[in-house]
């Protein structure tokens, strides 16, 4: 099968990379964080798990430039010194061969412009990190890109339940998918996963809607009109991170919206890349608000696409018309 090797590199890297968190959430305290110029809150766990996994990375294909969200600016400051030393301590504690010296530069390696051409990877460390300082949410998102195509993607989703239902079944799940291979999703200390797919609900009065927690990114009064449009009854899934693909790809939801919330904002591809060959590995749809695919060959940022709007298939047209109709009334 194409792409096993990086498949296994790449879940191997994001299961360490849960633990990682796993272990910071429980014990971060607020000298851990630091607020960035985009007042964003990062921890220590963003900066650690860049680190883990770039390493991984590196270490097996080191031909292969990264795209990743963090830089080491903020660290090699007086202040990031302090910290710089909790990012060691956390991720050696995952990957005892980390040398300390080389915490920077290995968090810096992910500061590839991407592009149309070639083949690279692409991370967000921490998707949903104000989910994370919440005990929420949030989702570790890798992802790989060959000429502008997605052909791979992990999600590690360390407080997802495997079953919405029945917590009893578990928590912390990594979803996976591969081009024309499916997706699956596995609890984090299991090999074994089961093949997903999305709901086969055709009436959008019976599809649940998922969408941000956080207003900011993206606008619930439009989603509002847009399930009143659509005749939508099911209360909304509000969850962070790119953990909402992985609830869609599953069948959770049929719907998933990220309305722009501003003329200027640009999605960023490690927001996006994992969860969308996912979901559209389990039989799915994405596109931006105007029905167009996502353009991952810009370089870092979904520069040709507006917004984000993910569906079952089956919803896609009646919910792109809804979504048209209400950002054209504005």
């Amino acid at each position: 099968m194409k792409y096993d090797s990086e498949l296994k590199i790449a879940i191997g890297a994001v299961k360490k990379a849960c633990s990682l968190c796993t272990t910071v959430q429980s014990s971060l305290v607020s000298d851990e964080t630091m607020i960035k110029e985009d007042k964003s809150p990062v921890t220590v766990a963003d900066f650690g798990v860049q680190a883990v996994i770039c390493h991984e990375l590196k270490k097996a294909f080191p031909n292969d430039p990264i795209v990743a969200e963090e830089d080491s600016a903020d660290l090699q400051t007086d202040e990031g010194k302090a910290l710089t030393k909790k990012v060691y301590e956390y991720a050696s504690a995952v990957l005892p061969e980390l040398i300390e010296e080389d915490i920077h530069s290995t968090i810096d390696s992910g500061d590839y412009d991407g592009g149309p051409e070639g083949r690279f990877w692409t991370l967000d460390p921490i998707d949903g990190t104000k989910g994370f300082l919440r005990g929420q949410q949030y989702a570790i998102a890798l992802a790989l890109i060959e000429d502008g195509e997605v052909v791979l993607g992990v999600l590690g989703c360390p407080n997802l339940n495997l079953d919405l239902e029945d917590p009893e079944r578990g928590k912390g799940c990594i979803f996976s998918a591969i081009k024309g291979e499916g997706a699956s999703v596995q609890l984090i200390d299991d090999d074994s996963g089961d093949k997903i797919e999305v709901s086969d609900i055709d009436h959008p009065s019976h599809a649940p809607f998922c969408e941000s927690v956080e207003s900011a990114h993206s606008s619930h009064s439009d989603s509002e009109q847009i399930a009143d449009i659509l005749g939508v009854t099911a209360e909304p899934i509000r969850i962070d991170s790119q953990c909402k693909y992985g609830v869609l790809a599953r069948g959770d939801a049929s719907i998933y919206l990220r309305l722009p919330t501003s003329k200027d904002y640009t999605e960023k591809i490690w927001d996006h890349a994992a969860g969308y060959i996912i979901v559209k590995e389990a039989g799915g749809q994405v596109s931006d608000v105007s029905g167009n695919d996502l353009d991952f060959s810009q370089g870092r940022t979904l520069s040709n696409n507006k917004g984000v709007v993910g569906t079952n298939g089956e919803l896609h047209d009646l919910v792109i018309s809804a979504v048209v109709e209400v950002l054209n009334s504005k």
